[in-house]
């Protein structure tokens, strides 16, 4: 991994965003944990009215007792490691390049400055189209198609067993954030991810590093789709901006928890009532680290702009309608190299007030 991520320049950054690695003052809050169960003593009600909090004040928020397998948990996380723990040579026989955008990958960038980290993308659904380009003249498409190592054993079957589990969570939450939003049912949105949806899981592996202070494992960043449900071990390193005071806090692991973040999407189907919030990833000097995010995220095709349900003439539409393939497609360029001008943000299609 070493001759991968030699440091050089291109990790380093700017001297506003590097992380303070003294110790934080005591935190009095933190990212809330919510217990999906529902029993006697707590009701539905009761739950969606926590997840409404959490969203509102944080925009993230953990789940515990959400009914994937704690067995599948830790397969996946042996297999990731069973993977990384592979030459580079080996690794990169998967790689991905502009043509191919599935796969290993060691040279991400995220604000222009490239992360201290490398991944294995693959696809919920295999052969997934999205746009061609981000050229909203262009109405071609082009397909992604999913590549499977050959080592460790059982790698694809693993992958494609939590990514199953993954999207039925995602689903249950994006039900529950429905009602929490007061829209009439929760399942008014599940059309949004259709046999065409887009979503994807990441395999993260963070390396420890000799200048932790200089670099990010992922730069600050918000999330495009419409939800994040993240996986991570015990190690620790993500961080969310507090929307109260802007402060970096650390999400504290929970054993067999899913922290779950609100991005773009819902963002604007929710007119702003739910908040896609920054957060970033820092590493440290002894501990490697790993993470499994499930991207949530819509068909190509679909267009985006806030739910009717939600906007009358006291709360107008505060974003004009785009197409999440495109928006897609155009974040996506910077995976591979620089960009000359930063990637698109859904305040670009923000309505003047």
């Amino acid at each position: 991994m070493g001759e991968t991520l030699a440091m050089d320049s291109t990790f380093i950054q700017p001297i506003e965003h590097r992380p303070k690695l003294e110790p934080l003052n005591p935190i009095n809050e933190e990212v809330p944990t919510i217990d999906l169960s529902i029993s006697l003593s707590r009701t539905t009600q009761q739950l969606v009215s926590e997840i409404a909090s959490a969203c509102q004040n944080w925009g993230f928020f953990q789940v515990i007792n959400h009914g994937v397998p704690l067995e599948l948990l830790a397969r996946i996380k042996k297999t990731a490691k069973l993977f990384f723990d592979q030459t580079v040579e080996e690794k990169r026989k998967v790689k991905r390049d502009a043509a191919n955008a599935m796969g290993f990958h060691d040279g991400e960038n995220t604000k222009n400055v490239r992360d201290w980290k490398e991944v294995f993308d693959f696809l919920v659904k295999d052969e997934t189209f999205i746009p061609a380009s981000h050229d909203p003249n262009d109405k071609k498409l082009r397909v992604l198609r999913n590549q499977w190592p050959q080592y460790p054993p059982g790698f694809r079957e693993t992958c494609e067993d939590y990514a199953r589990e993954l999207e039925l969570l995602a689903h249950k939450l994006l039900g529950l954030i429905s009602l929490s939003l007061g829209l009439s049912g929760a399942d008014g949105l599940k059309g949004y991810f259709n046999d065409e949806q887009t979503s994807l899981v990441r395999l993260n592996h963070y390396p420890p590093c000799p200048s932790p202070d200089l670099v990010l494992g992922v730069g600050r960043h918000k999330d495009a789709g419409a939800l994040t449900i993240l996986a991570q071990d015990g190690v620790g390193g993500l961080q969310v901006k507090r929307k109260s005071d802007e402060e970096w806090i650390p999400v504290k692991p929970v054993p067999n928890a899913f922290i779950v973040n609100i991005g773009d999407v819902v963002q604007v189907w929710s007119n702003d009532k739910y908040e896609s919030v920054e957060h970033r990833v820092v590493v440290n000097t002894e501990k490697e680290r790993f993470s499994f995010p499930f991207f949530f995220f819509p068909a190509h095709h679909m267009m985006v702009k806030p739910l009717e349900e939600l906007v009358n003439e006291q709360n107008p539409p505060k974003y004009r309608e785009y197409n999440f393939g495109k928006f897609f497609a155009s974040r996506n360029r910077s995976d591979f190299q620089k960009q000359k001008v930063e990637n698109i943000q859904i305040d670009h299609f923000r309505l003047p007030l």
